[in-house]
């Protein structure tokens, strides 16, 4: 059994900063994976990668909208994801899920390849 579960969503000003955890559970051999990350989903739009890590390696990637403003981050000896997020702008406003997945090499680490993610941490922005 694996299972994610975020937090830290809330509501701030935009310029303001929020900090999101994710939690991963993993009772099982039976699944594993190399690649996690964060994307979000506004209502109404498509899912949207906003960074990833590649575990094996420590590269991270992000998409153009979070560079340079998101920083993702693992603990491992925690099981934690996390996902730093600063300048926050009204169009940041999401539904953010964490998820994981396996991958061949880094640069297939992406939202695309996760087989598993959690419930979602509402972010929302204000202008």
């Amino acid at each position: 059994l694996v299972q994610l579960v975020e937090s830290g969503g809330g509501s701030v000003e935009a310029g303001g900063s929020l900090t999101l955890s994710c939690a991963i559970t993993k009772n099982t051999q039976d699944y594993d994976y190399n690649c996690m990350g964060w994307f979000r989903q506004a209502p109404g739009e498509e899912r949207v990668g906003v960074a990833r890590l590649f575990s094996e390696g420590g590269q991270t990637f992000y998409d153009a909208s979070a560079k340079g403003r998101f920083i993702i981050s693992e603990e491992k000896a925690e099981n934690m994801l996390y996902l730093q997020m600063s300048s926050l702008k009204p169009e940041d406003t999401a539904m953010y899920y964490c998820g994981v997945g396996w991958v061949q090499s880094s640069y297939l680490c992406s939202s695309a390849y996760f087989t598993l993610w959690g419930q979602g941490t509402q972010v929302t922005v204000s202008s």
